[in-house]
């Protein structure tokens, strides 16, 4: 149990309550030409961004924990880092490591499985996003296990592809699908029998989160485990024959393909196979490993058959759940929290989001934990997101979040409230340059919105973001800068994150100068977690980065 916070004996209060916006995907670009913050027409943002003290955080790379700068930021380690005012080594470099050090294959879950194939000669399965994006896999891992499995004497293997295009080029999937079958060539060539077996688009099967649309997994189940589907001879067969029957369609969206010789499926999973869901991130491996999980009692979709195997994933998703009940690299102990030090401290919060984001400002904000420090202190707010492509309605449910908070601030009843705004990652995901315009646009209008509610209470707003997207939608030459252009002449739309800086902003009207208006420079998005605390008037705790005020 942690101890209360000490006050800061040189803040002298507020009226209302502090407000965290997370301004989800809105960065500071490096390009004007694609930059669909600059270009909207954003009024409220720029009156903070003038009038109000003002700091640029990074929000990837080594900043947020991940191996170099040269790996973008995500939701789920920016939430982490924000939440816990600290940096961890996250999923992709503590995998990498695991696998360099030879630790993973060391480890009672790989031998495990690999035991269970070989004792009834049957096939070890991995299912997971195929690309080198390294926010949710990398596809390195998924060869260097595959190497391991030959050397340990694993006869067959299929590997089940979730195609990327959104932290990757948006139709790059045979970039990566060629040479894999290179590589397994290669494999082959030693006795073995290792294939690709079903696939499709990430946004289209398997991954779905946080229960949005529970029939991506169906259709995953489908596919990867029944072999149901549209059958092709080859990945890269599959993929040439949906784009030239759906033009325009990208990989996230790819329509589900099944292996198949002479009719009939090479890759379905059968009673005694080992499966591995071989991504490291959390939120898109919960719904898949609980239909792996939940041998009998399952209400979410009919599985028609479940078959009996040893399955793992790649990492804990859930740490208070034990989801799932064996991984093979253990993440990292984020302890001492925001959340949790707020709570011993008698502090009244709010976390609300849509539910593409809700588990980021509760989940990931606790440090990977579900569930509430103190349900006398907290609430936790879900606002449903549609079920429909992001680019049709770009707004998003930012307008029903502001609805609630307004009222929140008004009551009283809360001393800290934390919002997502999922614009302008959920929709510059999609490619789509006008619809991230309307995002942009139309969440500038609920920061109003709240900048009146707030002022009015005598509150605090603390605006930040916890990585770029729509601030870089245009795929750029890395040495002239220039914008990468189609056959006709129109952009090449970037759909992944960028490694632009984000704001932080902090609109206090009724300041009683207890810091200055100038910010440090040179931090990270942890240094949020201490901030807010610090604007709460309280100190913040040993080992926290350091907040961007700086006192007199």
């Amino acid at each position: 149990m942690l101890k209360a916070l000490e006050k800061n004996e040189k803040w002298q209060g507020r009226r209302g309550p502090l407000v965290l916006v997370i301004m989800d995907g809105v960065g500071y670009g490096k390009y004007r030409e694609g930059d669909a913050v600059q270009e909207s027409h954003m009024e409220a943002l720029e009156n903070f961004s003038k009038t109000c003290p003002l700091a640029k955080l990074k929000a990837h790379g080594t900043a947020v924990g991940l191996p170099s700068d040269d790996d973008m930021g995500n939701s789920e380690v920016g939430h982490n880092a924000m939440g816990c005012g600290r940096v961890f080594a996250q999923g992709a470099k503590l995998v990498s490591d695991s696998i360099d050090s030879g630790f993973m294959f060391e480890g009672e879950t790989w031998k495990k499985l690999i035991e269970n194939a070989k004792k009834n000669n049957a096939t070890l399965h991995f299912i997971g996003l195929f690309s080198d994006g390294n926010v949710h896999s990398h596809i390195d891992h998924l060869k260097a296990m595959l190497t391991r499995a030959e050397k340990e004497g694993i006869k067959r293997a299929r590997i089940h592809t979730l195609l990327d295009g959104r932290d990757v080029g948006e139709t790059s999937a045979l970039e990566y699908i060629d040479p894999f079958e290179l590589f397994l060539e290669d494999l082959n060539a030693k006795g073995v029998d290792y294939r690709i077996g079903s696939g499709g688009g990430r946004m289209y099967i398997t991954m779905d989160r946080y229960g949005a649309d529970w029939s991506m997994v169906e259709r995953g189940w489908k596919v990867h485990v029944l072999g149901e589907g549209r059958q092709f001879a080859s990945a890269r067969e599959a993929v040439e024959s949906w784009r030239r029957e759906i033009p325009g369609i990208i990989d996230q969206d790819m329509k589900e393909f099944v292996i198949a010789e002479n009719g009939k499926p090479i890759g379905t999973i059968e009673d005694g196979d080992s499966v591995i869901y071989f991504n490291f991130r959390g939120d898109r491996a919960l719904e898949i490993t609980a239909a792996f999980e939940s041998p009998e009692y399952f209400e979410k979709f009919d599985r028609i058959r479940v078959p009996k195997v040893e399955y793992a994933g790649m990492m804990e998703y859930d740490g208070d759940l034990h989801i799932p009940s064996q991984y093979l690299v253990t993440p990292p102990a984020i302890d001492r929290t925001v959340g949790e030090y707020l709570c011993a401290s008698g502090v009244r919060q709010l976390a609300i989001s849509e539910t593409q984001k809700y588990g980021h400002v509760t989940y990931f904000f606790n440090g990977n934990r579900l569930g509430k420090f103190d349900e006398n202190l907290e609430t936790y707010v879900e606002i449903k997101s549609d079920v429909l492509p992001f680019e049709q309605r770009p707004w998003m449910k930012c307008a029903e979040i502001t609805d609630y908070v307004l009222d929140a601030v008004k009551s009283g009843e809360y001393d800290f409230i934390r919002l997502n705004y999922p614009n302008g990652d959920m929709v510059g995901h999609t490619g789509v340059y006008q619809a991230v315009i309307c995002s942009m646009e139309g969440m500038d209008l609920q920061l109003a919105r709240l900048k009146k509610a707030v002022a009015a209470a005598g509150g605090i707003m603390l605006i930040t973001a916890d990585h770029g997207n729509a601030d870089d939608m245009f795929e750029h030459d890395k040495k002239t800068g220039d914008v990468s252009r189609k056959a006709d002449g129109t952009p090449r739309a970037k759909t992944s994150h960028s490694l632009n800086p984000v704001p932080c902003i902090v609109f206090d009207p009724e300041s009683k100068d207890e810091y200055s208006r100038d910010l440090k420079t040179g931090l990270g998005i942890s240094s949020i977690g201490a901030t807010c605390i610090e604007l709460l008037g309280l100190k913040a705790p040993e080992g926290y980065d350091p907040s961007v005020l700086n006192f007199s």
